[in-house]
Parts: structure tokens; C-alpha cells; sequence
């Protein structure tokens, strides 16, 4: 089986309403969109969502490295040779994961398509049933954040990850204000996103919270400052969680050589896609560092890609892939069972992609040949 065409869609996704972070303010998710065609008529979807405050993709530099770069070194390519294709991939061009993902998950649904088997069972098999969905509170007044926690727990959430990252004082009455609004039952994560800074002004903000019985506190300094995690992770009790400064295997053997956090958060947008994150949560494995499968908010493709991941391994005991959940239309149909989502059976990601509306959500788009 060869490689045929390979089509790029550059989408906005539309958000149900403003999703707000330490370091930017989204009103609608970019997407780039690809479609894969073989020889033998079997079609995969891959996504890629490029951060540049995480890998330092733009998304406009992200569109032309796979029509200029990537696209063209992989025509006539076999889509099954994973290991291959992210080889000719990384001699292409260096880093670019996020683009690099795209093409990844739309290999594995190929291939999931061509054996008529869900992508997890190429990867190990199915571990969990089902996950707990966690609802992102993105950064709000504390008043406007308790309340949509308080709303979200009569439909059934029992977690919520709350979005912080802007002033030490503001944070800390933003996180009292939703613990006392959802009471002692659910469970609470802090994602700072960096905005922290340094441990010096992290450690402040954690002695503030360590009564309000938090899970797990995200990424408090920023990504390249592994130090900094270190010396953070000896002063709380407070379990520690590394984001923005886990990308690929290099960064993952010095967070386990300097014991710098309790656990990482894999995100396939950071890594390269399906392949280089089952990597990564080997290695996580060995070093019994339990996973979590983040998102950057993709649609229904990137999303149940990180599911797939997510249910074939036990180390990933946590999931955060709510982008469908946030878009006011999508482009497939990954089926969340607020608050569980159960993955189905059908090959490859197991959806089904909405030509029509992804043509509508386009601005521009070409095909490789």
C-alpha cells in the first residue's frame, strides 16, 4: 500500500465561548486538517493544532512545512511503516511536532482501516473501559469560575481542572472560591500554564492552597526550568505535574533522572502523534511516573487519537482530550457520555469525518500529489 494524496484543510474551529489561559485568549481553535489517500482507495484523517507558546509552531509555518516539507517526502510511501515515515519525517525537517502528528494519526487510522481494528489494539490492546471526563474551567473571575463548576457538577463531572496563571493573590481566590462552592467530593487540578514563572513565586502560591485538597498542581514555572520543578517538588506535598516542559524523550529522561515531578502530561500535539506517545509513556512506565493524555483543544480527530493512546496503557490514569465538548460544530463525531467517554470499536480512529462541514470550516487548503 502507497501513500496517493495527501490533502490540507486550514480550519477555524468555533468555540462555544472564549477559552481563556495564562498566556492567551482563544475565541476559535486552528486547526489544520489532513487527509490521507492510498493507492487502495482507504482514507485517513490526521490533525494537527500548533501552539506557539508551547512547540513554537505557527499555524500559518505549520500549514507550509507540511505542503512544502512533509507532504512531499511521503508520496508513494507505505502508510503502515510508522517508524519509517517519522524517520523520513524527522530528516525532512527537525522538531515540528505538531505537524508531524497530524500525518501520524492519519497513518494509524489508515491502518486501523486496512485491518478493521481500532487504532488501540496497534498499539497493545484496550487496558481501561472507560475515563472520568474532567471539565476545564478556563480563567475567570472567582465568583464566574465557582459557578460554572457548580453548574458542571449537577451534570455529572466530578473533577475540574481550573485554568490559573495570572497573579499569585487572584489564583489563590479563584481555587478557594471553587472548592467552596463544589465542596469536598470533587476533585481539583491546577493548571497554571507556566504563569507562576519561578519556583520562588510558585512555592507562595502552593503554601496558600495546601488546605484546599488539590489532586495535582500543572506546569507552575515555566517549560525549560526542569530545576526549578525539582526544587518545587521538595518543598510541598502537593503532587506535581510537568506540561509544557515534557515534549519528546529528551526532556522525559531529565524529568526522570532528577525525579522532577510525580506526573507528565503527554500531549500528541507536543510529541509527534500516536507513536512517539506510546513512547513516551513507556518510558514513564518504567520509571513509575503516571500519565495523563492532554489536549491543545482539538477537534474530534486529534481527540480520540489521544483516546486511543489513553486507553491502551495503564500508566495513563487521567485524560483531558474536551475539545469537542468546547466547539460550537465540529467535523466528526467522537461520542462523549457526560461525564464518561467509552471508546467504540470501529476501525482506525473509529469516526466518521463530515466532509461538508469541514469544506465549510475552511479557509484555504491544497493536495499533495
Amino acid at each position: 500500500m502507497k501513500i496517493k494524496s495527501i490533502e490540507l484543510f486550514a480550519t477555524h474551529l468555533p468555540l462555544h465561548d472564549p477559552f481563556i489561559v495564562s498566556y492567551d485568549t482563544y475565541y476559535y481553535m486552528t486547526s489544520i486538517i489532513v487527509k490521507i489517500e492510498t493507492d487502495e482507495g482507504i482514507v485517513g484523517y490526521g490533525e494537527s493544532v500548533p501552539d506557539e507558546h508551547v512547540t513554537g509552531e505557527s499555524f500559518e509555518g505549520t500549514y507550509h512545512v507540511l505542503k512544502e516539507k512533509i507532504a512531499p517526502a511521503l508520496i508513494g510511501r507505505d502508510p503502515m511503516k510508522i517508524e519509517k515515515l517519522h524517520d523520513i519525517m524527522d530528516s525532512a525537517i527537525y522538531g515540528v511536532p505538531a505537524a508531524k502528528a497530524a500525518i501520524d494519526i492519519a497513518c494509524f487510522d489508515i491502518i486501523g482501516k486496512k485491518w478493521g481494528q481500532p487504532a488501540y489494539q496497534l498499539i497493545g490492546g484496550r487496558f481501561h473501559e472507560k475515563f472520568p471526563i474532567t471539565h476545564v474551567l478556563s480563567i475567570g473571575d472567582p465568583e464566574q469560575m465557582a459557578e460554572e463548576a457548580s453548574v458542571m457538577m449537577k451534570k455529572g463531572y466530578e473533577s475540574f481542572k481550573m485554568k490559573v496563571g495570572t497573579d499569585v493573590k487572584s489564583d489563590v481566590e479563584r481555587i478557594k472560591a471553587v472548592r467552596e462552592t463544589v465542596g469536598d467530593h470533587p476533585a481539583i487540578r491546577v493548571d497554571v500554564n507556566q504563569g507562576w514563572k519561578n519556583s520562588a513565586t510558585a512555592l507562595v502560591a502552593i503554601r496558600a492552597l495546601k488546605d484546599l485538597d488539590i489532586d495535582w498542581i500543572e506546569q507552575p514555572v515555566v517549560a525549560d526550568d526542569i530545576d526549578a520543578m525539582v526544587e518545587i517538588k521538595s518543598k510541598t506535598d502537593i503532587p506535581l505535574m510537568i506540561d509544557e516542559g515534557l515534549k519528546g524523550s529528551r526532556e522525559m529522561r531529565e524529568i526522570i533522572g532528577k525525579q522532577a515531578a510525580h506526573k507528565v502530561n503527554i500531549k500528541l500535539m507536543k510529541c509527534g502523534g500516536i507513536y512517539p506517545a506510546v513512547k513516551l509513556a513507556h518510558q514513564a512506565e518504567m520509571a513509575g511516573i503516571e500519565c495523563q493524555i492532554g489536549s491543545m483543544v482539538e477537534s474530534s480527530i486529534g481527540s480520540s487519537a489521544g483516546f486511543h493512546v489513553a486507553f491502551s496503557k495503564k500508566i495513563i490514569t487521567s485524560v483531558e482530550l474536551t475539545g469537542p465538548l468546547k466547539f460550537s460544530k465540529d467535523i466528526g463525531n467522537l461520542h462523549y457520555d457526560v461525564p464518561f467517554i467509552c471508546l467504540n470499536e470501529k476501525p482506525g480512529l473509529g469516526i466518521d469525518v463530515d466532509e461538508q462541514t469541514l469544506r465549510e470550516l475552511t479557509q484555504y487548503k491544497d493536495t499533495i500529489r
